[in-house]
């Protein structure tokens, strides 16, 4: 048996999502997710690592998305960049920081990696000929080339896939190829471009993936490894002709930049780099020493890179270690189908965080139960509600709410005694369960084990009936109680890495400040005369008309060629007509607003202080990528006066300001004319 390794500290990352579209559940459930997990569960256990992540903001489909809404690339990618860093906040993934590829420090990380593999001798030049633009004048990447596909006879494919039959071609297979820019009809010229002899890397790759590696990776990371390998490795282009991205650091090498997959990885070192400048540590011991493990959490998509390419540039470039592991799931199909941002067939995370506000978890669990760990999996709604209202609210929910309140009905919220032996068998036997799950990526099952648990308190509730005994034998009804709280109490610390929002709500419950992973071997966990506060129940079920509604809104957001009247006649029908006395409730008012600056703990975020003629009060706004701080001051707003408060990144709101939203920009509602604060919207 082969001995476990053991490492100092860990480094582990998520792929960089793209800066041109925001985050989806598929993106959520394969590389975000299980990395948090991971995480969370490190860092209970005292663990030193860091999670590192970031916006990759180079390519030509940040170029192309660009150009179609007649922006820059920068105003682009800065849009979706605090878009995506706000979303995984907000939905619990706890990276240590989350950096950009278009940062200057990124710039010059990625240009001396290429200057030490160029310094070395390592990289080829070549001169090729490539389709070139007359009439823009510039070189032309294969997706800003369209033709007629020659499997199908699509007249709109791409240079590098057909969208339509789903078939990869290059531009030279493409039937009467033109420009995407001009309709030009693309002429050949030469341009010399630098290439890595990913070739020559391929004997040890084959020795370290299919051998070193062959039992502790994931069989479909190996899988697809071997397929690759076995047809052989050829050398791959470092810089192409673009006028966005990392520059090329060579006098000769003007108008060309590094090719996204070469840069984006190195990504991961750069945001190391920014991070060690923020803390003060050195980031070399993490990506240079031996005793550190590098863990890569991405999709199927991206395991190429990972596992074959970005290693073999660590292993040229002579400096670095290579990852211990690359646990890449697969894809998450929805309702039946491929997720497909292009049809809007997705159900975007920052959309799920606003219909089911302070929510995170019910996701965060379904998510993880349907994980597309070995093999594609699938997310529906009718199955995300049953899951919440059987697992969460049915065993989890039901077990710790009744346990709680029988100990405050009975015992006036006291742990009345001490527990039996069997507890600790049972804790010992989750814990251990959870901990070979989670060590080997299995996170489903170890999601699994920790409702094992619960539906074992059930179990002892049902059997025991202390509501019943309390009467009759009120030592056994203590027993029972103080049984079941020392396994809320376990529950409470083995659901931190997969649902850290509920679990921070249950511990403030119980009382108990430190709940790190070794408490589980503590005994007892929680100590008879300790007391605890009133419970509230940790979950709530989803109703029908929640789920009709979540698929009214997916299928009526899916768009193939959809008519702008279209989209809109569809966006007005994603709400159900209300009752008169439904819109009386609000309260809508006339607000000055006094003072505007920025939130200090959210780019996304605005901090108002508004008027409302007879007091003042603070609103936090999510409108900084659309206003300033200077142009807001003196403005009449509109704002929903009678909203509960509710803290937003640690500063309380007090009300909600309404703007509307049109193709991307928010715009704030005002008065036609001036109007006094305070005064009532009809």
């Amino acid at each position: 048996m082969t001995k476990k390794k053991t490492f100092k500290r860990f480094l582990v990352t998520s792929a960089l999502p793209y800066a041109n579209g925001p985050i989806h559940i598929g993106h959520l459930s394969g590389a975000y997710l299980p990395a948090d997990i991971y995480v969370r569960y490190l860092r209970l256990k005292g663990k030193d690592v860091k999670f590192i992540c970031g916006s990759d903001e180079h390519g030509v489909p940040i170029t192309i998305r660009a150009r179609q809404e007649g922006i820059s690339p920068q105003e682009l990618v800065d849009r979706y960049h605090f878009l995506n860093k706000e979303t995984f906040e907000r939905i619990g993934i706890s990276f240590d920081i989350y950096h950009r590829t278009s940062d200057p420090l990124h710039h010059k990380t990625a240009q001396d990696f290429f200057l030490r593999l160029y310094e070395k001798g390592l990289l080829i030049e070549q001169e090729t000929e490539q389709y070139y633009d007359p009439e823009a004048q510039m070189f032309l990447a294969d997706r800003y080339i369209i033709g007629t596909c020659p499997k199908c006879g699509y007249e709109k494919a791409y240079g590098d896939q057909c969208e339509k039959c789903g078939t990869a071609l290059s531009p030279d297979e493409l039937v009467n190829p033109r420009s995407a820019l001009t309709g030009a009809t693309p002429i050949k010229r030469k341009s010399k471009h630098w290439y890595f002899p990913l070739d020559k890397h391929e004997d040890w790759l084959k020795k370290w993936i299919l051998e070193e590696h062959a039992n502790d990776w994931k069989p479909n990371v190996i899988g697809q490894c071997k397929s690759w390998l076995e047809q052989g490795l050829k050398p791959r282009a470092v810089t192409r002709d673009l006028d966005w991205g990392v520059p090329v650091p060579l006098p000769e090498a003007k108008g060309k930049v590094l090719y996204v997959w070469f840069e984006a990885p190195i990504g991961y070192i750069s945001a190391t780099k920014a991070l060690a400048q923020q803390e003060g540590f050195d980031w070399k011991l993490y990506w240079q020493d031996k005793e550190t493990a590098i863990i890569h959490f991405i999709g199927k998509d991206n395991i190429v890179f990972h596992c074959i390419i970005f290693p073999a540039m660590l292993k040229a470039h002579g400096d670095f270690i290579l990852p211990e592991n690359v646990p890449a799931n697969e894809f998450m199909n929805l309702e039946g189908d491929k997720i497909s941002t292009s049809r809007n067939w997705a159900i975007w995370v920052h959309e799920y965080l606003q219909d089911f506000p302070d929510e995170q978890d019910l996701l965060r669990y379904v998510l993880t139960r349907n994980m597309p760990e070995l093999k594609d999996s699938e997310f529906t709604w009718k199955d995300f509600q049953t899951k919440v209202n059987t697992e969460l609210v049915g065993n989890l929910g039901n077990f710790i709410y009744r346990t709680l309140t029988l100990i405050h009905r009975y015992f006036e919220g006291i742990v009345p005694s001490e527990p039996r032996n069997f507890i600790y068998e049972w804790i010992a036997a989750s814990k251990t369960a959870v901990e070979e799950s989670i060590e080997t990526f299995r996170f489903r099952e170890a999601l699994w084990s920790v409702m094992e648990l619960a539906q074992k308190g059930n179990q002892l509730l049902s059997e025991e009936e202390p509501w019943k005994t309390f009467k009759e034998n009120p030592d056994q009804a203590k027993q029972t109680l103080t049984d079941a709280i020392q396994t809320v109490v376990a529950l409470n610390i083995l659901m931190q890495p997969f649902m850290p929002f509920t679990a921070e709500k249950l511990r403030k419950t119980i009382n108990l400040s430190n709940l790190s992973w070794n408490i589980l071997e503590q005994k007892p966990l929680i100590p008879q005369g300790h007391k605890i506060n009133a419970p509230k129940p940790l979950f709530r079920k989803i109703t029908d008309e929640e789920i009709e509604r979540q698929i009214k809104k997916l299928k009526g957001g899916m768009t193939t060629q959809n008519t702008t009247s279209q989209k809109s006649e569809q966006q007005l029908a994603e709400k159900p007509l209300i009752e008169y006395d439904d819109f009386s409730k609000l309260d809508l008012r006339v607000a000055k607003v006094i003072s505007a600056e920025k939130h200090p703990n959210a780019d996304r975020l605005l901090v108002l202080k508004i008027s409302l003629g007879t007091e003042e009060r603070t609103i936090v706004a999510g409108i900084a990528q659309h206003y300033s701080p200077e142009e807001l001051i003196g403005k009449n707003i509109v704002v929903v006066a009678n909203l509960k408060p509710r803290k937003l990144r640690g500063i309380e709101s007090q009300g909600m300001l309404l703007a509307a939203h049109d193709d991307g920009k928010v715009i704030l509602l005002t008065t036609d004319k001036e109007a006094s604060p305070g005064a009532r919207v009809l």
